[in-house]
């Protein structure tokens, strides 16, 4: 019996993708806490640019071998509250294989004031800080971190201020 002859190059479908805010509504499977994530939260100066940022550095726990690579991210603001929302790793094109977590930079200006950061995995579950930002008197200061009330939702960041990355344009 032979094989029928195809008559054209057969399509296969997209995956769907979730947009952020269904990822925020949608509630988490049942699961031990676990630390997967660290956040990062530090004053950048570009000098290109000749800009002042505070930046968010959201990197796993684990390091990878093999490959590097890079935490997709999407982010909203909402007034005082901003939503990290992880959607997935792509792989890095680097030449030279090696020993890394895979992380994202996120850069925002004019934060200054109370903001609440939630970092929100594809899975629905949400951990979330409190930061004071003071660029003027070059602090940044974590007032609380906790898990906002949902069913099954679980711990998996941890919120840090990384003063040792701080970054201001030098006085002339």
């Amino acid at each position: 019996m032979s094989l029928r002859k195809v008559k054209g190059i057969p399509k296969i479908p997209k995956t769907r993708k979730k947009k952020p805010q269904a990822i925020i509504k949608s509630v988490p499977l049942k699961k031990s806490d676990k630390l997967e994530f660290i956040c990062k939260v530090y004053f950048k100066y570009d000098y290109k640019l000749k800009k002042q940022f505070v930046a968010f550095l959201i990197e796993t726990n684990i390091e990878f071998t093999n490959f590097t690579y890079e935490i997709t991210v999407e982010l909203l603001i909402e007034k005082n509250v901003l939503y990290f929302v992880i959607t997935g790793l792509v792989a890095r094109m680097d030449v030279v294989p090696q020993i890394a977590r895979a992380s994202k930079e996120l850069l925002l200006d004019n934060l200054t004031g109370n903001f609440i950061v939630n970092v929100v995995k594809q899975d629905g579950a949400i951990n979330s800080a409190e930061f004071h930002f003071n660029v003027f008197n070059k602090e940044i200061r974590i007032i609380r971190e906790f898990i906002p009330k949902k069913k099954n939702n679980r711990y998996f960041c941890k919120f840090e201020v990384a003063e040792e990355k701080f970054a201001f344009p030098e006085s002339v």
